[in-house]
């Protein structure tokens, strides 16, 4: 009791006071009703099917489209991992600052997957190289192995614009 009789409450305790954490996008199923969220989803599905796509051919330059299937793969699950943390609404009891970390995460897969665009594109424009395998001089991809670089080509792409959006979106929200 204090001189005046009245009881001081006790200070709070700071290991169970959080700041709250920085997110402007809504937690739970309402990230799928943004244009973030159903962006995220297709970086989902075209990085699945660009994963597909190199993985179905005979990767004939495994240096070059080794790296486009580590950069899919990788940006595949941790995409998903992401969209999760989002729909179970853990954003909201992680203290972090989720604007920052998504530009950053968009930023870092965005210039790794233009990388991954430019290798799948050179891969995919050395078909008419010929090869000394065997006695038989051969081009590097047949026709099959060439239409399916060229679709891998095209969803890389498309996959890189989706983490572009994403990008350009989650700079106007760390950046308002």
């Amino acid at each position: 009791m204090s001189a005046g009789g009245a009881a001081v409450p006790p200070p709070p305790n700071p290991a169970v006071s959080f700041p709250a954490p920085r997110v402007t996008l809504p937690a739970g199923p309402d990230i799928l009703r943004t244009y973030s969220g159903a962006f995220v989803c297709l970086e989902i599905v075209l990085g699945g099917l660009v994963w597909i796509l190199v993985a179905s051919s005979n990767v004939p330059l495994p240096l070059l489209q080794g790296w486009v299937m580590f950069v899919s793969v990788t940006a595949f699950f941790f995409s998903l991992l992401f969209l999760g943390l989002f729909l179970s609404g853990m954003v909201t009891q992680i203290d972090a600052n989720w604007n920052f970390l998504d530009f950053v995460y968009h930023f870092v897969v965005f210039v790794f997957y233009f990388g991954a665009f430019l290798l799948e594109a050179a891969a995919t424009s050395l078909h008419d190289l010929q090869c000394n395998t065997t006695a038989i001089v051969q081009p590097l991809l047949d026709d099959n192995q060439y239409n399916i670089n060229v679709a891998a080509t095209v969803f890389t792409f498309m996959t890189t614009a989706c983490y572009g959006c994403s990008l350009g979106l989650a700079l106007r929200r760390w950046r308002p």
